[in-house]
């Protein structure tokens, strides 16, 4: 019975043709999954005399999302990590439990983490970067959104382990019909129905709950290798501290990545307003549409590199690593180029205010001039989560974007105001990338010591 099979061929087919068979619904995914906030956006820019304003306040609720974001990588990514190890080792009993706590986990952590938010909502928008301008839109947004956030989590943790359980197809296929629905409905609740920045939460979330009921039902069903074991709802603490220990380096990448925007909303609302905020906001979303294709490839990456690392193939794991690596370098020189040389274009989809765009377009080809680099960093920080080695992931997940950037953003406005602000991502970019490249270097020495089979004592896993 094919559902009754784990997916062995990870260990024995060619890698080439692995990373192709995984990578490319995942790359489909998340670039459909970039576009999906992509669209929203440009139907909120043109949101008549006040898209402006209202793609600022968007942008002032990133962090908070980001956030939101960060809770649901604390238990959806640790547990994709240690089902695809558990399937490497044909331990499918432990697999299964884990499944059923990320359902509980997630529940518990995204209904609190709504309750405390909505009590402290304004306060929270206006640290955040919101004026008196923003405000109404970005709280408009937020409210929607938090209230279905528990099953967001749920539905992006069931997804990335659907894809981790050998069904990359299934989990692209859900990102695929979230997305086509919302740029269907964004305009019907925005326009046609007059609901504005609202509506687009509206359809947002709806969107979720559709593909979630899906993913439910996939894994409720027993004849495959993965599924809800009985009974549904349970926590095993082991199970969850492992799982939350190996989620904690993505979850403070979020976090940093949250501090980083309030930090950067904070210095350009002093030295630009809130369009420098609105501006940024638009420059990050296309910019984000290629760190999520590099995602996409590091979802390709994920399984095949915890499968082999839990099957001890290391030339394997070493080999999965460079073929990505070369590819998400491609993805991230691309859009180095298309930032610095045809900004402008990007821009105007999602906002005719001139001012805006004047802005936006100076932002995005600034910011971008070290981004050709990325792509090495993006997917070495995710290597060293795959193999559940934790510290290395956590350090390198917060090396980019708080300790180098943070201390730039604040620094360098002292002398050049607003730019100093864009001049920050391409210097820590860079440095950045440096700092994976002699992580990654001392692993593969570790490596080569190593026979395919042997224990990996060299490398001071945590799953082990």
């Amino acid at each position: 019975m094919a559902g009754k099979t784990a997916p062995t061929e990870l260990g024995t087919m060619k890698i080439g043709t692995l990373l192709k068979m995984y990578a490319v619904p995942g790359i489909i995914a998340m670039t459909a999954s970039s576009l999906y906030n992509v669209v929203d956006s440009i139907y909120i820019g043109h949101i008549k005399d006040v898209g402006h304003y209202a793609i600022s306040g968007l942008a002032v609720s990133f962090p908070l999302m980001n956030l939101s974001a960060a809770l649901g990588t604390l238990v959806g990514v640790g547990a994709m990590t240690m089902i695809s190890v558990m399937l490497g080792q044909r331990n499918y009993e432990t697999a299964n439990k884990v499944l059923a706590n990320v359902l509980s986990l997630n529940l518990i952590i995204g209904a609190l983490f709504t309750v405390l938010t909505l009590l402290f909502l304004d306060p929270i928008l206006y640290f955040f970067g919101a004026s008196e301008n923003t405000l109404p839109f970005a709280r408009d947004y937020m409210f929607i959104i938090l209230l279905g956030n528990a099953f967001t989590h749920l539905y992006f943790g069931f997804n990335g382990i659907i894809r981790a359980a050998g069904h990359p197809k299934v989990a692209m296929g859900l990102t695929l019909f979230t997305v086509i629905s919302n740029a269907i409905l964004d305009p019907i609740f925005i326009f046609v129905l007059g609901l504005g920045i609202q509506g687009a939460a509206i359809a947002t979330v709806i969107c979720q709950l559709m593909a979630l009921s899906y993913s439910l039902r996939f894994l409720s069903d027993k004849e495959r290798v993965l599924h809800f074991p009985r009974p549904i709802f349970q926590l095993d603490w082991r199970i969850a501290r492992q799982s939350l220990a190996i989620g904690l380096g993505p979850f403070l990448m979020n976090c940093a990545s949250c501090v980083v925007a309030i930090f950067i909303n904070q210095q350009l609302r002093k030295y630009g307003g809130d369009l420098a905020i609105g501006a940024y906001g638009i420059a990050n979303r296309i910019t984000m549409i290629f760190v999520m294709i590099c995602m996409g490839f590091n979802q390709g990456l994920q399984p095949i590199a915890g499968y082999n690392y839990g099957a001890r193939q290391y030339s394997r794991v070493k080999e999965i690593f460079i073929l990505t690596a070369k590819w998400e370098t491609l993805v991230t020189t691309v859009c180095f180029l298309i930032c610095v040389l045809l900004p402008g274009p990007a821009v105007r989809l999602f906002t005719n205010d001139p001012q805006l765009v004047r802005l936006a377009t100076h932002g995005l080809r600034i910011m971008n001039c070290g981004f050709f680099a990325v792509g090495y960093g993006i997917v070495a920080g995710n290597f060293f989560q795959c193999l559940g080695m934790v510290k290395k992931s956590i350090f390198l997940s917060l090396t980019r974007q708080l300790l180098i950037l943070v201390p730039i953003v604040y620094l360098l406005p002292l002398w050049l105001q607003e730019t100093g602000v864009w001049i920050s991502f391409p210097i820590s970019d860079v440095l950045a990338t440096v700092i994976a490249l002699f992580f990654i270097h001392s692993l593969f020495r570790k490596f080569d010591q190593l026979k395919d089979g042997e224990e990996p004592t060299l490398l001071g896993s945590s799953i082990q």
